[in-house]
């Protein structure tokens, strides 16, 4: 397909990204709230379901583009596609917190599943700074780093579960802080209920999947028509494109009061965007990817660690009014952003 939209008019790729679009913004905003109905259902909890199922599933149009970038032998877009995304997604969070007017999202929004998930993606992002310093080592192509990072968020997330079931930590609630709901039914009218929720909540990941991945073929196929670098569209083209679920999913759940889980989509969503490296590892066929990478790659992950590493302490501090409401952390991710844009536009 992109061969095709390659050679066609700049317009019909637009016009398939707009459409994409708008179907993620429709069934978007219809798996939000069987997210919310599922963790209910399901007792595994807001942040868990948005981090687990609802990150993977948004993340999915990422994984394509940063494979398929691989396969054709563009290994710093696929690399910028992930990290950028990451870099994206965390100021979608800063624009949600914007949304929410009663006090500062973190504050809001605290949960040990949260930090947990903080945690997580620092753990991620410091296995890749790792195979970025020693790039050379690959068994048939592939850097060991890469099937690390597949073990180490499903280990994580075995953890996160039991932070959720067994939590060591809780938040002291104050004024402000938001409680999640935990509706329960009868175990067989739940049993039934979870049915028909997990084959709604398909439908639209489906839905959303597919126009996710619509969306990043046509980006893919706009960034060809440019002059512009792979690390610079990468990073933030066609990270922003295939983000847009995040964003969609995130203010809808803000404004049904589900925090947790749009923290958790967020958080959620960038550790497992740190996997399209071991996949884009996987498909480049060149030798390891990480001997490709180039300065670009280098600063969105120093950006990346050091915007995970501001959230985390906004996570713990929890600061309940800051500058427009927003609190110093997101004035801080959002600055980090526009320094690192900046710093590859210019630089």
């Amino acid at each position: 397909m992109i061969e095709w939209l390659t050679g066609s008019s700049p317009f019909i790729a637009m016009s398939l990204f707009l459409l994409a679009a708008a179907l993620i913004g429709v069934f978007g905003i219809r798996m939000t709230y069987l997210a919310r109905d599922l963790a209910a259902a399901t007792g595994l909890g807001q942040a868990f379901i948005g981090a687990v199922f609802i990150g993977a599933t948004t993340s999915l149009s990422g994984m394509v583009a940063s494979m398929t970038a691989a396969w054709q032998g563009d290994a710093s877009l696929a690399i910028s596609n992930s990290l950028g995304g990451i870099a994206a997604q965390t100021v979608f969070l800063v624009l949600a917190d914007i949304t929410y007017r009663k006090a500062n999202l973190e504050f809001a929004a605290a949960s040990a599943e949260n930090l947990m998930m903080s945690v997580q993606l620092l753990l991620l992002l410091c296995l890749l700074n790792i195979a970025f310093i020693i790039p050379d080592y690959n068994l048939y192509g592939i850097h060991p780093i890469s099937p690390v990072l597949v073990i180490v968020y499903l280990f994580t997330v075995r953890l996160l579960a039991d932070v959720h079931e067994k939590p060591m930590w809780i938040p002291r609630m104050t004024p402000g802080t938001v409680r999640e709901s935990k509706k329960s039914t009868g175990k067989s009218r739940n049993r039934a209920r979870r049915k028909t929720l997990f084959l709604d909540f398909g439908v639209c990941a489906l839905a959303v999947g597919t126009a996710g991945w619509l969306a990043a073929t046509c980006g893919l196929v706009l960034v060809q028509q440019t002059y512009i670098s792979a690390g610079i569209m990468g990073g933030i083209f066609i990270a922003i494109v295939t983000s847009l679920p995040e964003l969609v999913v995130a203010v809808t759940a803000i404004r049904m009061g589900a925090l947790a889980l749009a923290v958790g989509d967020i958080i959620g969503g960038n550790a497992f965007d740190t996997l399209f490296v071991a996949a884009a590892d996987l498909f480049y066929r060149e030798g390891s990817i990480y001997l490709a990478i180039d300065v670009a790659e280098k600063v969105w992950l120093g950006a990346v660690m050091l915007m995970t590493a501001v959230l985390l302490v906004g996570l713990m501090y929890r600061e309940r009014k800051g500058f427009a409401n927003i609190g110093l952390e997101s004035l801080l991710i959002f600055l980090i952003y526009l320094i690192t844009v900046l710093v590859l536009a210019f630089g």
